[in-house]
């Protein structure tokens, strides 16, 4: 369906030029394989990019279920519904966001090195993933950049599961996604190429702020080869 990720980033720019406007646009790619799609969309749209480092508080004895989500700035999201079901207390919630904020802290200084995180108060924001399956880092990334400040937050896949899609939209302005397949197993299965996007990768995309060239037409060609 996709042949890489430059592809399918080259596609979903395309898809969003048409909807976007004349919006402030700020691009956020989550690492590390969101982060060659949003280069291109950044590029399509003319906008800055930068990257969106978040992580998922997991109750204790049952990581993979969350019970809220930490971004840079402090940021803190919280699921008070299941922190009432799992019975969790400051004490045993502190420590599991104690790990995270260091990983998280890590993670961002290795991406983005000195430079601080992209401004997003009053801003449109559009967080970009390479596809989505269980939808549960996606979902932080916007509720994260709800609370940093954004006008309006955007998500943007090319691919992804359709109820997962669709319960999206309760946490961002609006959902796009090119495609939704009803057989939806794995993101990779969508890809030609779907090798694995290296930090240093990432941290030269977003040392380059977006692929150099401009942003491209309509159809994904590149007006300056012409």
């Amino acid at each position: 369906m996709f042949v890489n990720r430059q592809e399918a980033g080259i596609r979903l720019g395309a898809r969003l030029r048409r909807s976007i406007g004349d919006a402030e646009v700020i691009v956020l790619g989550l690492p590390r394989g969101g982060v060659p799609v949003a280069a291109e969309v950044a590029r399509a749209l003319d906008a800055p990019l930068d990257v969106i480092v978040v992580r998922k508080l997991g109750v204790p004895f049952q990581p993979e279920l969350g019970f809220g989500a930490i971004g840079e700035g402090g940021v803190r999201v919280l699921n008070h519904d299941i922190i009432r079901i799992a019975d969790l207390n400051q004490m045993e919630m502190a420590v599991v966001e104690e790990q995270e904020r260091a990983e998280l802290e890590r993670r961002a200084r290795r991406y983005r090195g000195d430079r601080p995180p992209a401004e997003l108060a009053g801003r449109t924001v559009i967080v970009v993933d390479d596809g989505i399956a269980t939808g549960g880092t996606a979902h932080a990334a916007c509720q994260v950049a709800r609370a940093r400040g954004a006008s309006r937050v955007v998500l943007a896949v090319p691919v992804g599961a359709p109820e997962t899609v669709a319960g999206l939209g309760k946490v961002a302005d609006e959902v796009i996604c090119l495609e939704t397949p009803e057989r939806f197993h794995a993101i990779g299965a969508w890809y030609a190429d779907f090798a694995q996007t290296t930090d240093q990768e990432v941290m030269e995309l977003l040392r380059r702020g977006s692929p150099p060239g401009g942003p491209r037409d309509e159809d994904g060609t590149d007006p300056g080869l012409r």
